[in-house]
């Protein structure tokens, strides 16, 4: 992957054009994948424009996470998708919208420079390996995510993710088409998380996400209806932390790189992550409240936390919470 060169000027700027400075102290890899620091954005977020994966860069992300991309365009559900619960935590039911992966390979050829992990979806094994030959050749595609978790889209989420043999065959479907990373996103179902994360790195896969959003409804008591017009939805945030800390450190002890997700607000949230084992995080619902400055203020807030440990890297405190 190509490392950005650092600006003059360091640090973020309210116009947004300065490429946040590599720093020694923030490099981390997972899944093979050398990353300048350990925020990645979430996918779902911000997840379909090369002009704001741009943005999200010189913002100081370490990586972007595309909006799951299906072989064939979704249109996804009708309004409302979308409900804020407060404290940083929301329920969507978007329903997998994406523009499929042709018009999507398009959109982003041009974003050189920018390392991009493309997530993907599909309902069997046989569509995942005509995506990743339409983005492989892309070289700022770095690698994928593989979405067997929505918790709101019948025959694409977690009816897959929950089937071992389902999580088997695609994984290797999609290995035997890269030699890029790719990354399971895992989600809390019916089938045990760590499970499914261990038959996915014994099939091929070189790291797991955990974890996506979980299934959940709100219904607007004067009126009686559910407030999404899917009904059920994905729940994220900060309401889902202690859930998704307790997935990641499970993974990890059973000896399966990781990335951790959901409910990352602070660079707190961040380092309680990475002590549970996470080699990198991703940050979604965050943006909602802060704007892509989340990335800056969470990257500085580690490496002070770092300097203040007497560690010369982050990775120095990626698990070690395990030791207790």
């Amino acid at each position: 992957m190509a490392k950005s060169k650092a600006n003059s000027k360091a640090g973020r700027t309210t116009n947004e054009r300065t490429v946040q400075p590599d720093d020694p102290a923030l490099a981390v890899t997972v899944a093979g994948l050398h990353l300048r620091n350990p925020t990645m954005l979430a996918s779902g977020i911000l997840g379909i424009s090369q002009d704001i994966f741009a943005r999200l860069y010189r913002a100081g992300a370490g990586a972007i996470v595309s909006k799951s991309i299906s072989i064939e365009p979704i249109e996804g559900y009708r309004n409302p998708t979308i409900v804020s619960l407060g404290s940083n935590s929301y329920l969507n039911a978007v329903g997998l919208a994406n523009p499929g992966a042709e018009a999507f390979s398009k959109e982003i050829a041009p974003s050189r420079g920018i390392p991009i992990i493309v997530s993907l979806v599909g309902s069997s094994d046989k569509e995942f390996p005509p995506m990743v030959q339409k983005f492989d050749a892309l070289g700022n595609v770095i690698g994928y995510e593989v979405n067997l978790s929505c918790p709101h889209v019948a025959k694409m989420g977690m009816e897959v993710g929950d089937d071992p043999e389902m999580v088997s065959r695609i994984v290797k479907a999609i290995k035997a088409g890269t030699r890029k990373p790719v990354i399971i996103k895992v989600g809390i179902g019916a089938a045990d998380v760590v499970k499914i994360a261990k038959v996915a790195k014994e099939s091929g896969a070189d790291a797991i996400t955990a974890i996506n959003t979980i299934r959940a409804m709100t219904i607007n008591i004067e009126t009686g209806m559910p407030v999404l017009s899917n009904r059920i939805g994905g729940l994220s945030g900060a309401a889902i932390k202690p859930a998704a800390v307790r997935c990641v450190y499970e993974i990890s002890k059973a000896g399966i790189p990781v990335i951790g997700c959901g409910g990352i607000t602070t660079w707190e949230d961040a380092v309680e992550f990475i002590l549970a084992g996470a080699s990198a995080v991703q940050i979604g619902s965050a943006i909602g409240n802060r704007w892509i400055d989340v990335f800056a203020e969470i990257g500085a807030g580690i490496k002070k936390y770092l300097e203040r440990k007497g560690m010369k890297n982050v990775m120095e405190i990626s698990g070690l919470a395990h030791k207790y």
